[in-house]
């Protein structure tokens, strides 16, 4: 009897640290417009979630930034697609993905994207950046 009240217990501090991972969590999300000079060339960034929710867009001009806020579930795990287009480059990424981010965006849960000439860097705190990827 006592076997099956320890396993008991185990299973309900496995659930609970399940349900801690994916329950209720809320996610910043931040592009930055990190080039040094295009004072006369937006930056357009177009934002989707997987589940036909538009959340628009916006033209970033040299530092300015679109965000938002991202709400994750037992039963949603949501997943964010962007276009980001500059002077004839355009690249469509997964700004958030629940399942990549979870973690990466650290205790904060702030996930940011800053877009420059030679690609796209991440950073969870806005200090230290890692480029993810390039432009092609």
């Amino acid at each position: 009897m006592k076997k099956y009240i320890v396993l008991f217990i185990l299973g309900l501090a496995s659930y609970a640290a399940f349900l801690n991972n994916f329950d209720n969590k809320s996610y910043d999300v931040r592009i930055i417009n990190g080039f040094s000079n295009n004072s006369s060339l937006p930056l357009v960034v177009w934002c989707s979630s997987e589940d036909g929710g538009d959340i628009g867009g916006r033209a970033l001009q040299e530092r300015d930034d679109y965000s938002w806020s991202v709400k994750t579930g037992l039963w949603k795990t949501p997943l964010f697609i962007c276009t980001i287009k500059w002077d004839g480059k355009r690249k469509k990424f997964d700004a958030f993905w629940v399942s990549r981010d979870r973690y990466r965006c650290g205790n904060y849960r702030q996930c940011f994207w800053l877009v420059k000439e030679d690609g796209f860097y991440f950073s969870n705190d806005e200090i230290t950046w890692k480029r993810d990827f390039s432009w092609m």
